[in-house]
């Protein structure tokens, strides 16, 4: 079958669908959708701030490289793709949203050197099997602080992963609300949680299609589904002039710090097999701000917005799926903590799969490019 090209109007073999979720995948599928011609109905169990979606307390990182510490070739080569599409996904929509590509900066401490060094043998290995992803740059003192200059020369080495990013992901959310609400083909549901078994697609005054973005929301129909506890800190430093997002080498809390418009810093690190909600402990609070502080001395002035705790939703290899349960609905779901990273991928393959049935794209990624009926 034809596939279809990223960024390209496709023709669907149907004029409705009902979208449940309204996190990153559900917004981005809907007004999507909606360009091209179909009606949406989003079901959202939330309101339409995201309160509830690992979406809102993401940092937002588009660092295909520096994830590839953690994450396998097909999931480096979504966050490549992704960095090329971003630009034109936000270009439509009803509002800027703030898009970077200054590349990641990479530090450490004299006494994690090995770490780092083991760190840069797998970047390194990662560009040879993706080649298409620029190689790292190493830094001296000199060229931290050229890159910097806030920092100065409080460290001796680091690397350099050019071309990587990040976006505001907060605005994004906005500007994707924004547009959907202005799109005479959508209708918004909040507060009104609906699940596949809600919906006969196709049949008379149900919508052709319904495409299920629900994140943790879809474990009843979806078993495998876990969360993955994570905590970040947003704080306000108005002395912090860190340009790009920046990661600490750690053996036990590998630090970032992303930088977001109107000096406001996004610090996270930590990642715990839990699906625990409660607030942040004071251990772990202690260590991302001491860590925070280590990088930047500015951070000590300053004033802590949010201290918040999400658990993204994980299948259990870690990987995104697509799932077909039935005929007529499609299951996206196991973003993990990769979701801006790789949601243009996941975004691109939904299209072709809902367009054709097919998607040659998907095996770039290691995705399946069709769909067959699954069980739970």
């Amino acid at each position: 079958m034809d596939s279809v090209h990223p960024g390209a109007t496709p023709t669907f073999p149907f004029d409705s669908a009902a979208i449940l979720g309204a996190g990153l995948m559900g917004r981005l599928l809907a007004v999507t959708l909606a360009q091209a011609g179909c009606k949406i109905d989003l079901f959202e169990a939330g309101g339409p701030d995201a309160e509830g979606a690992a979406a809102r307390v993401a940092a937002a990182m588009l660092a295909p490289l520096a994830e590839s510490a953690i994450a396998p070739p097909s999931v480096v080569r979504m966050g490549h793709h992704a960095l090329q599409r971003w630009p034109a996904l936000l270009a439509p929509l009803a509002a800027p949203v703030f898009f970077q590509r200054e590349g990641t900066l990479v530090l450490w401490h004299r006494q994690d050197a090995a770490e780092a060094a083991r760190l840069a043998r797998l970047l390194a290995h990662t560009t040879e099997i993706v080649p298409e992803l620029p190689a790292m740059q190493t830094l001296d003192a000199a060229g931290i602080a050229a890159l910097e200059p806030s920092i100065g020369r409080r460290f001796a080495q680091g690397l350099l992963l050019p071309d990587e990013g990040q976006l505001d992901n907060r605005g994004l959310l906005a500007a994707l609300l924004a547009t959907l609400q202005a799109s005479p083909r959508v209708r918004l549901y909040w507060h009104s949680p609906r699940a596949i078994a809600d919906f006969e697609p196709g049949a008379a005054g149900q919508p052709e299609r319904v495409i299920d973005c629900r994140g943790l929301g879809a474990r009843p129909q979806w078993s495998a589904v876990r969360g993955v506890r994570g905590e970040v800190i947003r704080v306000h430093a108005p002395e912090v002039g860190l340009v790009r997002p920046t990661r600490l080498v750690h053996p036990r809390y590998p630090l970032y710090i992303a930088p977001k418009p109107d000096k406001v810093f996004v610090i996270g690190a930590t990642e715990i097999e839990s699906e625990d909600m409660s607030p942040a402990s004071v251990r772990s609070t202690l260590e991302l701000l001491s860590a925070a502080y280590a990088v930047h001395s500015g951070f000590a002035e300053a004033r802590i917005l949010e201290i918040a705790t999400q658990c993204r939703p994980t299948l259990p290899d870690n990987l995104p799926a697509f799932r077909q349960p039935r005929p007529g609905v499609l299951q996206i779901n196991g973003l993990y903590r990769h979701g801006f990273m790789i949601a243009p991928a996941m975004l691109d393959v939904a299209m072709e799969l809902l367009a054709t049935g097919h998607s040659q794209l998907a095996s770039n990624f290691d995705l399946p490019s069709e769909l067959a009926t699954a069980s739970p």
